[in-house]
């Protein structure tokens, strides 16, 4: 009785053994539940979102400033190593690493941009029709069809080749692209949530049109737009790539990735580097977001939810 009674004093006595913090417990239990190919996408993105925020301070020289003594310098190569330019030179001289610093935050952030404003527009267009019926409903779904019918690489071009080539008309073809499947989506999402119970409660005490779609209706309809905007992403950055590559996107002296792989095709016998590279940083970009979003779609979406 002597021992067990001790023994009690000594765990009462006994300072508390410390736990982890159960938010950073929970969050490493998430990240250890992911996939390899998840985990290795999100470091993927996490880096790609880095550079595009700091790219200007990270890149060792201006991705303007030439030098044609140096031109053509091979990655690695020790006379490029010494001089400073660890990823080779383009046929001015030009520091291939910072103008691929340069290139990246260019094209993630027309990306994202145009994803965004695709997004909101979309959304915005379905949640109108949802709610007005009638001849506005038949109107945004015609123009939604048509928008689906119609190749828009055709409309890229066609408007590129009346407008003009600029930055505003270049960034808001990044911002139409895609709107047409936010719009039916949002639709046909909030038409069936209207009807729910808690809708319909909502509606029998007065509230108004805009509380009930944006306070109620749209954040339980918010999922699956999340995951088609990570669908969409990388399409988006194809679609500015494939523009500036044919010459018709950014235009120097500012670079993108499309502009990158558009001069490099020209040197890939004698400088592969100029086209491997930044079409190596759209592949893997484009791939890891391309996972994450599937891997979103599995978590959020209802009907891909097994049983």
């Amino acid at each position: 009785m002597s021992d067990v009674g001790a023994t009690g004093a000594a765990e009462a006595l006994a300072p508390p053994v410390s736990t982890p913090r159960s938010g950073a417990s929970a969050w490493w239990r998430r990240l250890q539940a992911m996939p390899p190919s998840v985990r290795g996408a999100a470091l993927i993105l996490v880096v790609a979102v880095v550079v595009a925020a700091g790219a200007r301070w990270m890149a060792p020289f201006s991705y303007q400033e030439t030098d044609l003594l140096h031109r053509l310098q091979v990655p690695l190569d020790v006379e490029a190593v010494a001089a400073g330019h660890w990823l080779g030179t383009d046929k001015l001289g030009r520091d291939v690493l910072s103008r691929l610093l340069v290139a990246t935050q260019v094209s993630v952030a027309l990306a994202l941009l145009g994803t965004v404003i695709g997004a909101v527009l979309g959304t915005a267009l379905g949640i109108l029709a949802a709610h007005r019926g009638g001849w506005v409903d038949e109107l945004v779904m015609m123009m939604v069809d048509w928008q689906a019918a119609m190749p828009f690489l055709i409309i890229a071009l066609a408007m590129l080749a009346f407008l003009g080539n600029s930055l505003a008309l270049f960034v808001l073809l990044m911002g139409i692209f895609g709107w047409e499947t936010y719009a039916r989506l949002a639709r046909g999402l909030l038409l069936s949530a209207r009807e729910h119970g808690y809708a319909v409660a909502v509606r029998s005490l007065g509230a108004s049109p805009q509380r009930l779609y944006l306070r109620h209706l749209l954040p339980n309809v918010m999922s699956p737009l999340v995951v088609q905007l990570s669908l969409n992403f990388p399409q988006t950055i194809l679609l500015e790539t494939s523009l500036s590559f044919l010459g018709l996107g950014i235009q120097p002296p500012l670079t993108s990735l499309g502009q990158m792989l558009g001069e490099g095709r020209d040197f890939l016998l004698t400088a592969w580097w100029l086209a491997v590279l930044p079409g190596s940083v759209i592949f893997a970009t484009t791939l890891s977001m391309s996972i994450l979003g599937d891997w979103l779609r599995a978590r959020l979406d209802p009907t891909q939810r097994p049983g």
